[in-house]
């Protein structure tokens, strides 16, 4: 499918099957360039398997898409180079430094090599971690290691970053100053599609798509969905909605 020149991913359809256990059934959305786009949806929803999916780590069953400009069954190994990915579970090496880490990645993004000191001192800063770039990174504050995970998803400055579940296990605090960089991220024209079970997060979204049994359920900005979900609720809020809508599609 060809996307619009405004639009940084777009499905048509898109489906997953396992065996004969549909995980992704014929979904369809489009998310803009620079937006922050949320994907949410309870366990085992098919959020995970949208998004390896949308990375080029597996191939749809059927359906079509773009991410990047690039067709998702076609030219996987364009759209791994074109975006940046941060899992739910830290995934860089904790006996490694932050200085160490970031260099690794360097080189697995294929950064050209006199690039190096810049995107170093760019990330270092950018994630606040230049004082203990010389620290082990298992000795760093959960939320500090979470900062060098996405800092490490940068490196490459790709034109969309997928978040999942980001913030898992940190702290509020820390959850706000993660949610201020992504904002800064989206200000700066990077599109950031982000996963999360906390719905006080979610609110900072622009556009939602909620997921439930592998079907859209609802999509919308915060306010269209509370709307639709919750009309004779005058005080509900997104996890008031999100509630609704999982229980309301569950069969």
């Amino acid at each position: 499918m060809t996307p619009l020149p405004s639009e940084a991913i777009a499905v048509s359809r898109l489906e997953k099957r396992f065996g004969d256990f549909v995980a992704v059934d014929r979904i369809t959305f489009r998310v803009k360039k620079g937006e922050i786009f949320g994907f949410l949806g309870a366990n085992g929803s098919g959020k995970s398997t949208t998004i390896r999916m949308l990375c080029g780590i597996i191939t749809p069953t059927a359906g079509e898409g773009t991410v990047a400009g690039f067709d998702l069954v076609r030219q996987p190994e364009n759209i791994k180079q074109s975006i940046g990915y941060m899992s739910q579970k830290f995934s860089l090496y904790e006996d490694l430094t932050p200085y160490e880490n970031v260099r690794f990645y360097l080189g697995v993004y294929s950064v050209p090599r006199d690039q190096w000191p810049e995107r170093i001192d760019w990330i270092l800063n950018m994630t606040r971690l230049k004082d203990v770039r010389d620290r082990l990174t298992r000795e760093l504050p959960p939320g500090w290691r979470q900062r060098l995970a996405l800092g490490c998803a940068l490196l490459h400055r790709p034109q969309i970053l997928f978040l999942d579940e980001p913030t898992s296990g940190v702290d509020p605090i820390t959850r706000g100053h993660f949610w201020d960089f992504i904002r800064q991220l989206a200000a700066r024209g990077v599109t950031v599609f982000v996963t999360t079970h906390y719905m006080d997060e979610a609110r900072f979204c622009e556009r939602i798509v909620m997921i439930n049994a592998g079907r859209i359920v609802a999509e919308g900005s915060p306010k269209e969905i509370i709307a639709t979900a919750c009309p004779d609720s005058a005080g509900a809020d997104l996890n008031d909605a999100f509630i609704r809508l999982m229980k309301r599609t569950t069969v």
